[in-house]
């Protein structure tokens, strides 16, 4: 794809505000669809997806097309002056395409054939799927792809699953023959010669399944990867009317945070725009701030994977319907989790849904407009309330972000951690190590990008590896030149574990990493729930930093190999034995962290790696608790976004240049600030270079 020509595909010109929106259920009540209009304008929204589900509104019955509520509909919203993501309705298939093509149905791992019902429940390779999809979207795309309210394509929604009919076996083993060649490579990586596994034949190759073959993990990852490019291919599938018939409208697919089933960054180059539902259990714990990082780490990654604003495409004004207990947001959390997205790197926030469905499985969702149809509820006043906001900061759109810290996450090494058989069955917790590595930086208001094993890193001060446990050879050698360029590495226990195919390198841990860390892991140690062991840091470490600190789950005993001990642990029989170790390679300094540590050292080390590698802090102070600072950049100005995720009103010190109130235009004095209980600013000032 053409960057330049990509980059010119989604550059909107304000903050998008809006919402899923259905009028295919509200055909026979034309007062309603009316009335939608005006509230939408009531609430400052500029865009609605529209025709997600809409296929048998299209097509009722087979090749028989009603597109007219659609061209109302279309017409409608331009013009009240919204524009509008067009879906293609790929992601539920109207009854009849199931009852005439029962093979258009998925087969599960337990190889039986799903009957019809709920969404995605169809398979990526069926020729007749394929086909009906291309007959659909060519139709939307002819009739639909110059008129003035179209923003772009909205492909699908959320994209997930996986099909195990034999359609998609044969795929699975060409997608393997194309992979490794040969049988004998591919028993090689599988490493089949384990419980005489050993194939002579690729039609004896099956995906996994419970009654079957299902703990070999080479085929297990292999098997996710496939899923992902098929899916892949499937998209790609559904996109070639559209292109053809308007190559300069955007193309998206909402996402779903760390969805375990796809590997996102697979999409990233085929799409103009990456958009994502976010939809964190807010009040689920007394503090917020633990989901708050959350969903921070979760915006970083989309605008991260493609270096450039994205779009929150679903989130609720309200409440799920959906979670173990479906907690109102409190007031004024909607605006401070709407400018978290913003701060975050978004041009968009949007909702899912606009209107409140009588009826099926999500009626009790969180909307704009409830049931009773009013704009004078709570949920619709902060809905317009965060629209006349958005409208104010429409100078923020397209700003960039300037991360000179980035955090490592893959797909495929989420895959194989999770999928270890050891050495902690009652939980590695990737995703929490992810998050607690994050949480210094979101709590000292450091940009941080999320990038993968393919990112290039040079543009990066500091770059941590939390348990990065599949390690290619060209991973660690590109870290190896990181460092030496001059650049800080931060490494975790449980790394440079296996290889591309889930195979444990040998010649000792952590494997191609062991040279750049100056260390050897002979071993690791799984601690039970609860049980704890404490490291002690050594006088003048460099670090600056002393005491003891707790340490659990997972403790490695390590060997310096050149490497510096910094720290050792206090108890069991490898007390002694370094925890926290630096190696200087070139220019730069990698470090080793044997075992899983508590926050208090986490906050305490990476506040000492900021200083070293003169990370800049958004207000050039560290942030009370439960609060965060972001900045955005638009030339010469930037945009400094505060965010308190605490029920109660706290002070931050600001430091650094003069601002103005990024929506009032008022000053705001160097010094003290008060930010409301769940209380959001944006300031604004000359951008610091």
């Amino acid at each position: 794809m053409d960057k330049k020509h990509d980059l010119l595909r989604f550059k909107p010109a304000v903050l998008l505000h809006g919402a899923d929106y259905n009028p295919e259920q509200w055909l026979d009540e034309p007062e309603v669809l009316q009335e939608d209009i005006r509230l939408m304008c009531q609430a400052s929204c500029n865009v609605m997806a529209v025709g997600i589900f809409a296929w048998a509104a299209l097509e009722r019955e087979e090749g028989v097309f009603t597109f007219g509520w659609l061209d109302e509909t279309l017409d409608r919203l331009a013009a009240g002056g919204l524009k509008v993501w067009l879906a293609t309705p790929s992601g539920a298939r109207p009854p009849w395409l199931a009852a005439h093509y029962p093979e258009v149905m998925r087969v599960g791992p337990d190889r039986v054939r799903r009957l019809f019902g709920i969404r995605h429940n169809h398979c990526y390779t069926s020729p007749v799927y394929r086909q009906k999809v291309t007959e659909i979207n060519g139709r939307l795309a002819e009739r639909y792809a110059r008129h003035p309210a179209v923003l772009g394509w909205h492909v699908s929604n959320e994209y997930g699953g996986e099909c195990h009919c034999t359609l998609c076996q044969d795929e699975f083993r060409l997608w393997l023959q194309n992979r490794y060649g040969s049988l004998d490579a591919l028993n090689k990586a599988w490493w089949t010669a384990f419980w005489s596994r050993t194939y002579t034949d690729w039609h004896q190759i099956e995906s996994p399944a419970p009654h079957g073959e299902h703990i070999l993990h080479g085929m297990n990852l292999d098997w996710r990867r496939f899923v992902t490019d098929r899916t892949v291919d499937f998209c790609l599938h559904e996109m070639a009317p559209l292109r053809r018939a308007n190559p300069e409208l955007p193309v998206t697919t909402n996402m779903m945070g760390l969805y375990d089933g796809l590997d996102y960054r697979r999409f990233v180059p085929h799409l103009d725009v990456l958009s994502w539902d976010s939809y964190p259990a807010w009040h689920e714990k007394m503090d917020d701030s633990e989901a708050a990082l959350a969903v921070s780490f979760q915006h970083d990654l989309f605008r991260s994977m493609k270096g450039r604003p994205f779009v929150l495409m679903e989130s609720t004004p309200s409440t799920t319907n959906w979670q173990p207990a479906s907690k109102l947001k409190r007031p004024g959390l909607h605006r401070l989790s709407s400018l978290q997205a913003v701060a975050h790197g978004a041009d968009a926030v949007q909702y899912f849904q606009w209107r409140k469905s009588r009826g099926a499985s999500e009626k009790f969702h969180g909307a704009v407009v409830d049931h009773a149809g009013r704009e004078d509820t709570r949920v619709f006043r902060e809905v317009a309330e965060l629209g006349a906001a958005l409208k104010r900061l429409a100078a923020v759109t397209g700003s960039g972000t300037e991360a000179k810290a980035a955090i490592l996450f893959d797909w495929d090494n989420k895959w194989a951690v999770e999928n270890a058989q050891g050495p902690r069955n009652g939980g590695l917790h990737y995703e929490e190590t992810l998050y607690a590595h994050y949480r210094p930086f979101w709590q000292h208001g450091v940009a941080v990008d999320v990038a993968g094993a393919g990112s290039d890193f040079s543009a990066y001060r500091l770059v941590v590896a939390p348990m990065i446990y599949l390690c290619r050879e060209e991973t660690a050698a590109k870290l190896e030149r990181f460092v030496e360029s001059g650049g800080i590495l931060v490494v975790t226990y449980w790394s440079g574990i296996v290889g591309e195919s889930d195979l444990c390198h040998t010649g000792g841990f952590p494997g191609p990493l062991r040279r750049l860390l100056g260390i050897w892991a002979e071993e690791i140690d799984g601690l039970q729930d609860g049980e704890t062991n404490r490291i002690s840091l050594l006088d003048g470490n460099g670090l600056g930093l002393s005491g003891e600190y707790a340490c659990s789950e997972l403790c490695e005993r390590i060997h310096p190999e050149g490497a510096e001990t910094l720290a050792v642990y206090k108890e069991d029989f490898y007390a002694g034995m370094p925890a926290l170790t630096v190696n200087l390679r070139g220019q730069g300094k990698a470090y080793y962290l044997a075992a899983r540590m508590e926050a208090a050292f986490h906050e305490a080390f990476y506040a000492s790696l900021i200083n070293n590698a003169g990370l800049r802090r958004a207000t050039g102070t560290r942030l009370p608790d439960g609060v965060t600072a972001q900045i955005r950049v638009n030339g010469p100005e930037e945009y400094v976004f505060l965010l308190n995720f605490n029920k109660e009103q706290l002070q931050v010190m600001l430091a650094g240049p003069a601002c103005r109130d990024a929506e009032t235009g008022m000053a705001v004095e160097e010094g003290t600030l008060w930010l409301d209980g769940y209380g959001a600013r944006v300031l604004s000032r000359a951008r610091c270079l």
